[in-house]
């Protein structure tokens, strides 16, 4: 095993349970890859490292721990038009911690590497704030939760790792004049670029605090560094709210005073008038899903502060959507970082969604067309991280395992004709039941979910898809010839049974953990 990958290993450190393979199934119209996101319950090992490091299995790590804490995160940057060597520099500028990777999809992943661990969530208030003065303020960040339930099954979500295969890589760190960074070079750099806690919270970003105290980041971050071409009108729209909301008796004297200290050039006076006179008219709120605002957002900080949007204007964040595959399926989601459990029908239905978070957040997030919800919801499923569980913990699972034992624990028949006394009957390489039998056994088990008509089904699949019923035809102790119509499986010998890879929908709710 080479030295590079226990090198890389130590650098990408997170969950210890888990980690997550990426399966790209074709690419889209807009270049990004359509993928396949699966989590699997192994560590992520120095030998696993070593296969992504020559290319043979692309592999990711979930940042959270087990114990909601950190050593390494990421802002996920899904653009493919990026100026990286720009970026780069800016970084540079700014001082911040961050080591610059192309990511698989073409975009950029922003990493940051820690001396010792530190919260998820100290870790992604610090990232949310490295991305709005960066003006990324809507990408996303990892770890992408606060905390996981480890109880309940869950893990989190993961980031693919730089440098896959690695001699031929395009995903590779830069220098700020873009030229690519070989490994080596890059696993010396991120070592020495590590920071520890007391840094990470210590660190400043350089804003002054005279500059619209208490007031939304993103106006902050603008007034600091400049407002963009073609952004003036709406970034002075939304100073003159703030002004507004915080010096109500001299917000027009204020809004021109900024206009002439901070516009490079300044907005004519005619113009300044004009949204004055807006401001007046009628009542606004900050326009956060426009530009320039959008991205230098950093809606959780502005939801912190005096004259920021409050906690009722804007929806939440949604994001890091995983999916227990069990029967039914566990959902969890994240709301502005906190962790959230979903049934699919919470998932689906907005005002179910509501009650799930009063129930376990003590909020109650504001309402979306429900069109946007469900248009929100299918982007949300499109990326979301799969996560197996045993065959024994989905329905299916739980059926084989019954029917093994109806078939071969129960006192067995003698005779064939003892099969219409609910006694199972084993001969030439089939056992024969009555279907009322089984479903009275399945009901004394407890195992009620399936329909009559998805028994028959699964025992069809049992013989390969082919009949599982037959007349069965014997003389009774008077002699006389009965019919009885019966269900058969392949003999089963105790834990050889195979299950077939077929899936039902089922309509309960409860959840196997």
């Amino acid at each position: 095993m080479s030295n590079d990958a226990k090198r890389f290993l130590n650098l990408f450190q997170g969950f210890m349970g888990a980690h997550g393979q990426t399966e790209v199934l074709k690419n889209q119209r807009n270049g990004k890859q359509q993928a396949k996101y699966v989590i699997v319950r192994e560590p992520l090992t120095e030998e696993l490292v070593q296969s992504h490091l020559e290319g043979k299995l692309g592999i990711g790590s979930i940042p959270i721990d087990e114990n909601n804490q950190c050593l390494f995160g990421a802002l996920d940057i899904d653009d493919y038009n990026l100026d990286l060597p720009k970026i780069a520099k800016n970084i540079k500028k700014l001082k911040l911690p961050l080591t610059v990777c192309r990511s698989k999809s073409g975009g950029a992943h922003f990493y940051i590497f820690l001396k010792e661990k530190v919260s998820a969530t100290e870790l992604r208030d610090r990232l949310s704030e490295f991305a709005s003065a960066l003006g990324f303020g809507q990408c996303e960040i990892f770890p992408k939760q606060e905390e996981v339930i480890v109880e309940r099954g869950d893990v989190g979500n993961f980031i693919n790792l730089p440098y896959f295969n690695s001699e031929h890589t395009t995903r590779y760190a830069i220098r700020p004049n873009g030229d690519d960074i070989p490994l080596e070079e890059f696993l010396t750099k991120a070592e020495k670029n590590r920071i520890s806690a007391e840094n990470l919270k210590s660190l400043v970003l350089g804003i002054s605090p005279d500059i619209l105290p208490q007031g939304p980041p993103c106006l902050q971050q603008l007034t600091e560094y400049g407002v963009p071409e073609g952004g003036r009108n709406n970034a002075m729209l939304n100073v003159g709210l703030f002004y507004k909301m915080s010096s109500p008796d001299a917000w027009k004297d204020l809004l021109e005073k900024h206009n002439q200290e901070y516009c490079t050039p300044p907005l004519p006076a005619k113009e300044i008038v004009t949204i004055q006179n807006q401001l007046e008219k009628k009542e606004y709120y900050y326009t956060c899903k426009q530009e320039p605002l959008k991205s230098h957002c950093n809606k959780a900080m502005c939801r912190s502060r005096k004259y920021g949007i409050g906690s009722g204007q804007a929806f939440p964040t949604l994001g890091g959507v995983t999916v227990v595959e069990s029967e039914p399926p566990v959902w969890f989601i994240d709301v502005d970082g906190a962790r959230l459990e979903l049934s699919t029908r919470q998932l689906q239905m907005q005002v179910d969604f509501q009650r799930a978070c009063m129930e376990q957040m003590y909020k109650m997030p504001a309402r979306m067309k429900d069109d946007e919800w469900r248009e929100l919801v299918d982007v949300l499923l499109n990326t979301a991280t799969r996560i197996a569980v045993p065959e024994e913990l989905t329905q299916k699972g739980q059926f084989y395992e019954l029917i093994e034992s109806f078939c071969t624990a129960r006192l067995q028949a003698r005779s064939p004709e003892e099969i219409a006394t609910g006694k199972p009957w084993t001969e030439e390489g089939f056992t024969y039941f009555r279907l009322s039998a089984l479903q009275d056994f399945l009901k004394r088990n407890n195992f009620t979910i399936y329909t009559r008509g998805q028994i028959t089904e699964r025992l069809k699949e049992m013989n390969n898809g082919g009949t599982a019923d037959k007349q069965f035809r014997f003389k009774d102790n008077k002699d006389k010839w009965q019919t009885v119509r019966c269900w058969f499986v392949p003999e089963i010998k105790r834990g050889e049974i195979e299950l077939p890879e077929v899936e039902f929908k089922a309509n309960d709710e409860e959840t196997p953990f």
